[in-house]
Protein backbone atom coordinates (compact mmCIF):
# COMPACT_ATOMS: atom_id res chain seq x y z
CA UNK A 1 0.00 0.00 0.00
CA UNK A 2 1.89 3.22 -1.27
CA UNK A 3 1.52 6.15 0.92
CA UNK A 4 0.93 9.82 -0.49
CA UNK A 5 3.32 12.60 0.88
CA UNK A 6 0.49 14.15 2.67
CA UNK A 7 -0.08 10.82 4.31
CA UNK A 8 3.62 9.98 5.34
CA UNK A 9 3.69 13.70 6.64
CA UNK A 10 0.81 13.51 8.82
CA UNK A 11 1.88 10.08 10.34
CA UNK A 12 5.42 12.29 11.60
CA UNK A 13 3.35 14.60 12.97
CA UNK A 14 1.26 12.32 14.89
CA UNK A 15 4.82 10.32 15.91
CA UNK A 16 6.29 14.28 16.86
CA UNK A 17 3.37 14.45 19.01
CA UNK A 18 3.35 11.15 20.41
CA UNK A 19 6.83 11.70 21.84
CA UNK A 20 5.86 14.60 23.53
CA UNK A 21 2.70 13.50 24.84
CA UNK A 22 4.83 10.75 26.67
CA UNK A 23 7.55 13.03 27.86
CA UNK A 24 4.56 15.26 29.58
CA UNK A 25 2.54 12.48 31.17
CA UNK A 26 5.48 10.58 32.33
CA UNK A 27 7.13 13.58 33.77
CA UNK A 28 3.80 13.32 36.49
CA UNK A 29 3.80 10.02 37.04
CA UNK A 30 5.45 8.14 40.07
CA UNK A 31 9.39 6.92 39.29
CA UNK A 32 8.14 3.33 39.22
CA UNK A 33 5.71 4.00 36.75
CA UNK A 34 5.80 4.90 32.80
CA UNK A 35 3.62 4.57 29.99
CA UNK A 36 5.56 3.25 26.81
CA UNK A 37 4.23 3.50 23.27
CA UNK A 38 3.37 0.18 21.67
CA UNK A 39 3.00 0.77 18.07
CA UNK A 40 1.62 2.44 15.59
CA UNK A 41 -1.26 1.26 12.94
CA UNK A 42 -3.01 2.23 9.95
CA UNK A 43 -5.68 0.19 10.18
CA UNK A 44 -7.26 -1.74 12.39
CA UNK A 45 -10.26 -3.95 13.48
CA UNK A 46 -11.44 -3.94 16.69
CA UNK A 47 -14.13 -6.59 18.00
CA UNK A 48 -13.48 -5.61 21.49
CA UNK A 49 -11.11 -4.87 23.77
CA UNK A 50 -9.57 -8.26 24.12
CA UNK A 51 -10.53 -9.27 20.49
CA UNK A 52 -8.86 -7.23 17.74
CA UNK A 53 -6.25 -7.07 14.65
CA UNK A 54 -4.21 -4.24 13.74
CA UNK A 55 -1.42 -4.78 10.66
CA UNK A 56 2.25 -3.86 11.68
CA UNK A 57 5.21 -3.54 8.74
CA UNK A 58 3.25 -5.92 7.06
CA UNK A 59 2.48 -8.43 9.74
CA UNK A 60 -0.80 -9.57 11.34
CA UNK A 61 -0.88 -8.68 15.26
CA UNK A 62 -4.37 -10.49 16.54
CA UNK A 63 -5.68 -10.97 19.66
CA UNK A 64 -8.72 -13.28 20.81
CA UNK A 65 -9.36 -13.87 17.43
CA UNK A 66 -9.95 -17.30 15.49
CA UNK A 67 -6.53 -17.19 14.05
CA UNK A 68 -4.69 -17.05 17.06
CA UNK A 69 -6.51 -20.07 18.48
CA UNK A 70 -6.38 -23.69 18.54
CA UNK A 71 -9.47 -25.01 18.59
CA UNK A 72 -10.64 -23.68 14.66
CA UNK A 73 -9.46 -25.30 11.75
CA UNK A 74 -6.33 -23.85 9.61
CA UNK A 75 -9.05 -23.74 7.32
CA UNK A 76 -10.78 -21.01 8.67
CA UNK A 77 -7.85 -19.56 10.66
CA UNK A 78 -5.82 -19.25 7.51
CA UNK A 79 -8.83 -17.57 5.76
CA UNK A 80 -9.26 -15.03 8.81
CA UNK A 81 -5.75 -14.02 8.27
CA UNK A 82 -6.11 -13.76 4.80
CA UNK A 83 -8.92 -11.34 4.33
CA UNK A 84 -7.47 -9.44 7.03
CA UNK A 85 -4.40 -8.84 4.96
CA UNK A 86 -6.43 -7.85 2.20
CA UNK A 87 -8.90 -5.32 4.35
CA UNK A 88 -6.08 -3.79 6.64
CA UNK A 89 -2.85 -4.19 4.86
CA UNK A 90 -4.52 -3.35 0.91
CA UNK A 91 -7.96 -2.03 1.57
CA UNK A 92 -9.36 -4.65 -0.79
CA UNK A 93 -12.68 -6.01 0.14
CA UNK A 94 -12.79 -7.16 -3.66
CA UNK A 95 -9.75 -9.28 -2.83
CA UNK A 96 -11.28 -10.11 0.87
CA UNK A 97 -14.23 -12.01 -1.31
CA UNK A 98 -12.58 -13.71 -4.15
CA UNK A 99 -10.55 -15.25 -1.20
CA UNK A 100 -13.75 -16.33 0.45
CA UNK A 101 -15.47 -17.57 -2.69
CA UNK A 102 -12.35 -19.42 -3.29
CA UNK A 103 -12.37 -21.21 -0.07
CA UNK A 104 -16.04 -22.17 -0.18
CA UNK A 105 -15.02 -23.45 -3.50
CA UNK A 106 -12.06 -25.38 -2.32
CA UNK A 107 -14.23 -27.39 1.07
CA UNK A 108 -17.24 -27.75 -1.13
CA UNK A 109 -15.10 -30.11 -3.71
CA UNK A 110 -14.26 -32.72 -1.13
CA UNK A 111 -10.82 -32.80 -1.62
CA UNK A 112 -9.32 -30.52 0.75
CA UNK A 113 -5.82 -31.72 2.71
CA UNK A 114 -7.00 -33.26 6.07
CA UNK A 115 -4.43 -30.91 7.44
CA UNK A 116 -6.64 -28.43 6.95
CA UNK A 117 -9.68 -30.01 8.48
CA UNK A 118 -8.06 -30.60 11.95
CA UNK A 119 -9.47 -29.05 15.32
CA UNK A 120 -7.21 -29.51 18.28
CA UNK A 121 -9.14 -29.09 21.68
CA UNK A 122 -7.14 -30.16 25.15
CA UNK A 123 -8.55 -33.00 27.61
CA UNK A 124 -9.08 -30.83 30.83
CA UNK A 125 -10.41 -33.96 33.33
CA UNK A 126 -10.75 -37.85 33.38
CA UNK A 127 -12.83 -38.82 30.43
CA UNK A 128 -15.39 -40.49 32.84
CA UNK A 129 -15.76 -36.46 34.41
CA UNK A 130 -17.21 -35.03 31.68
CA UNK A 131 -21.04 -34.80 32.06
CA UNK A 132 -21.75 -32.99 28.69
CA UNK A 133 -19.99 -35.27 25.98
CA UNK A 134 -18.92 -32.99 23.31
CA UNK A 135 -16.45 -33.98 19.80
CA UNK A 136 -13.28 -33.98 21.76
CA UNK A 137 -14.16 -36.46 24.39
CA UNK A 138 -15.47 -38.76 21.90
CA UNK A 139 -12.18 -38.46 19.42
CA UNK A 140 -10.23 -38.84 22.93
CA UNK A 141 -12.58 -42.38 24.03
CA UNK A 142 -11.60 -43.26 20.14
CA UNK A 143 -8.32 -43.08 20.99
CA UNK A 144 -8.31 -45.01 23.95
CA UNK A 145 -9.84 -47.57 22.41
CA UNK A 146 -6.68 -47.74 19.92
CA UNK A 147 -5.19 -48.89 23.28
CA UNK A 148 -3.99 -45.41 23.69
CA UNK A 149 -4.01 -44.04 27.15
CA UNK A 150 -5.57 -40.04 26.86
CA UNK A 151 -5.33 -37.91 30.11
CA UNK A 152 -5.50 -34.36 31.29
CA UNK A 153 -3.43 -32.30 29.39
CA UNK A 154 -3.80 -33.79 26.51
CA UNK A 155 -4.67 -32.42 23.00
CA UNK A 156 -6.75 -34.49 20.65
CA UNK A 157 -7.01 -33.42 17.14
CA UNK A 158 -9.93 -34.66 15.34
CA UNK A 159 -12.10 -34.28 12.25
CA UNK A 160 -15.80 -33.68 11.91
CA UNK A 161 -16.93 -36.08 9.14
CA UNK A 162 -19.93 -36.52 6.92
CA UNK A 163 -22.83 -38.82 8.83
CA UNK A 164 -25.83 -38.75 10.77
CA UNK A 165 -25.83 -38.12 14.18
CA UNK A 166 -24.96 -35.26 16.38
CA UNK A 167 -21.53 -33.16 15.53
CA UNK A 168 -19.98 -34.65 18.43
CA UNK A 169 -20.70 -38.34 17.74
CA UNK A 170 -19.30 -37.42 14.05
CA UNK A 171 -15.58 -36.77 15.55
CA UNK A 172 -12.64 -38.80 14.28
CA UNK A 173 -9.90 -38.77 15.75
CA UNK A 174 -7.18 -37.39 13.06
CA UNK A 175 -5.04 -40.37 13.41
CA UNK A 176 -7.88 -42.64 11.86
CA UNK A 177 -9.34 -40.71 9.67
CA UNK A 178 -7.67 -41.49 6.99
CA UNK A 179 -10.06 -41.97 3.79
CA UNK A 180 -13.28 -40.26 5.54
CA UNK A 181 -15.21 -37.93 3.97
CA UNK A 182 -15.44 -34.80 6.06
CA UNK A 183 -18.83 -33.22 6.71
CA UNK A 184 -18.54 -29.90 4.10
CA UNK A 185 -21.63 -27.99 5.64
CA UNK A 186 -19.94 -28.43 9.51
CA UNK A 187 -16.77 -26.90 8.08
CA UNK A 188 -18.35 -23.95 6.28
CA UNK A 189 -21.27 -23.16 8.79
CA UNK A 190 -19.42 -23.67 11.85
CA UNK A 191 -15.27 -22.66 10.99
CA UNK A 192 -15.36 -20.63 7.90
CA UNK A 193 -18.36 -18.56 7.91
CA UNK A 194 -18.25 -17.23 11.58
CA UNK A 195 -14.43 -16.73 11.75
CA UNK A 196 -14.74 -14.55 8.24
CA UNK A 197 -18.23 -12.91 9.23
CA UNK A 198 -16.54 -10.99 12.03
CA UNK A 199 -14.40 -9.03 9.97
CA UNK A 200 -16.98 -8.56 6.76
CA UNK A 201 -20.32 -7.70 8.43
CA UNK A 202 -19.55 -4.42 9.18
CA UNK A 203 -18.59 -4.15 5.52
CA UNK A 204 -22.26 -4.99 4.95
CA UNK A 205 -21.77 -8.67 4.14
CA UNK A 206 -24.13 -11.08 6.13
CA UNK A 207 -23.52 -14.57 6.23
CA UNK A 208 -26.39 -15.36 3.72
CA UNK A 209 -24.11 -12.91 1.51
CA UNK A 210 -21.04 -14.66 2.36
CA UNK A 211 -22.41 -17.75 1.72
CA UNK A 212 -23.16 -16.98 -1.97
CA UNK A 213 -19.75 -16.27 -2.67
CA UNK A 214 -19.59 -19.11 -4.07
CA UNK A 215 -21.34 -18.72 -6.58
CA UNK A 216 -21.20 -15.13 -6.91
CA UNK A 217 -18.36 -12.56 -6.78
CA UNK A 218 -19.52 -9.09 -6.69
CA UNK A 219 -16.49 -6.25 -7.01
CA UNK A 220 -16.35 -3.76 -4.40
CA UNK A 221 -13.90 -1.66 -2.77
CA UNK A 222 -13.12 -0.42 0.83
CA UNK A 223 -13.33 3.09 -0.42
CA UNK A 224 -17.17 2.48 -0.56
CA UNK A 225 -17.67 1.76 2.61
CA UNK A 226 -15.48 5.46 3.93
Amino acid sequence: MNESPEQIAIENEIKVQKDKFLSYFNASLPNTMELEFEGFYRRGFFVSKKRYAVIEDGKIIAKGLELVRRDWAPIAKKTQEDILMAILKEGDVEKAEKIISKVLKQIKSGNLDRKELIIHTQITKNLDDYKQVGPHVVAAREIEAHGIKVGKGTIVQYIISKGKGSISQRAVPYEYSEGIEYDKEYYIENQLIPAVSRMMEPLGYDKYRLRELSSNERQQSLDAFF
